[in-house]
């Protein structure tokens, strides 16, 4: 169950690592940089993670640690792919608090500080996270007040995961405290697309989980570079890597925890019943794309297949009837897409 609190102001003077790992994003690191030192209260220290970047990255990491000895860069000398950088610099940390922020994205003025104080004040939370609104050109503007706490207790919030089936984290606005987070082994090379949800679901079964509700916690960029899951093939590569990050959960993170296993039948109809979704979503017309989506409704989750809204798909694309979507469908898919953005912006789940 949530509980929701009044904030309390920062009463110590914790530190706070930052890891800002980095591949062909030099242009963007002196702005990642100056982000994440704005940040009163806490003693920040900033490890920049050059993956052997061939565009000068390295050059321009090196000039900001110069300039300021709260930075440090350690560069690969060969290109180890992100979740090696990940786990190279967060081996290194060295604060009582962590946060990793990619180096296209920017942490706000202060979102350190009240992260931590939410911690600080509660220490069996071992994740807070927050609003992370994304921007292509200029960062974005918004109330730097805390509105309220929200703290739960980490199975509650995990429920509430599996049972929608998603991640409610972007990525940039998520702190850890440092215990929480040498408790897991780091990012799985497994999970290339979703190392992230694997790490706030394992701090789950363990700690409780905080938000900052209210103001902007971190800006996520948005540029041609980075992944979006707007075409076909990433919607199902999307859904197939969180069954598998909630497979690894359940089979390997806790096994034995009885009330972690209880979710798991919750979790694989949330992600079937989301394909359904998807597949008439973005089919367009083609019935085989409506397909690759029921099958892995189907593999995901077998009883979906006694459902109405399965009969229907699966007649529909089995027999070549799959219509672009109607302009109601999509004003009422919007609409729909708007309230639960606006749901999750407030509350955060």
């Amino acid at each position: 169950m949530r509980r929701f609190e009044r904030p309390r102001p920062l009463r110590t003077r914790p530190s706070v690592s930052v890891v800002i790992p980095c591949y062909n994003y030099g242009r963007y690191l002196p702005q990642a940089v100056a982000g994440a030192l704005a940040q009163d209260g806490v003693d920040v220290d900033v490890l920049i993670v050059d993956d052997a970047s061939p565009d000068g990255s390295a050059d321009v990491a090196r000039s900001l640690a110069a300039a300021d000895p709260r930075v440090d860069v350690l560069v690969h000398e060969q290109n180890a792919g992100h979740i090696q950088t990940y786990n190279d610099g967060l081996s290194r940390v060295r604060g009582d608090y962590v946060t990793l922020v990619s180096a296209d994205d920017v942490l706000m003025p202060d979102a350190l500080t009240r992260a931590v104080a939410l911690m600080e004040h509660h220490p069996r939370v071992g994740l807070v996270y927050g609003y992370a609104r994304s921007f292509t050109d200029e960062l974005p503007v918004g109330p730097r007040r805390t509105r309220s706490w929200s703290v739960w207790s980490g199975r509650d919030w995990l429920g509430t995961a599996a049972r929608q089936g998603r991640c409610f984290l972007v990525s940039p606005e998520a702190v850890m405290r440092r215990e929480a987070l040498e408790q897991t082994d780091g990012y799985d090379p497994r999970l290339p697309h979703s190392g992230d949800f694997d790490m706030w679901l394992r701090t789950a079964v363990r700690w409780d989980v905080g938000r900052v509700d209210g103001p902007i916690q971190a800006a996520y960029r948005v540029h041609d570079a980075n992944m979006h899951l707007t075409e076909y093939a990433g919607w199902l590569t999307d859904l197939r890597e969180r069954r598998r990050t909630f497979d690894i959960l359940f089979e390997e993170r806790a096994p034995d925890v009885a009330e972690v296993q209880s979710l798991r039948p919750y979790a694989m109809r949330a992600l079937a019943k989301e394909a359904l979704v998807r597949g008439r979503e973005v089919a367009h017309g083609d019935s085989s794309i409506l397909l690759d989506h029921l099958r892995f409704a189907a593999e995901t989750h077998s009883a979906i297949r006694s459902t109405r809204a399965w009969g229907r798909a699966w007649a529909d694309a089995t027999e070549g009837r799959v219509p672009g979507p109607a302009p109601w469908s999509r004003a009422t898919a919007k609409v729909r897409h708007h309230l639960r953005w606006r749901f999750e912006r407030r509350y955060g789940t």
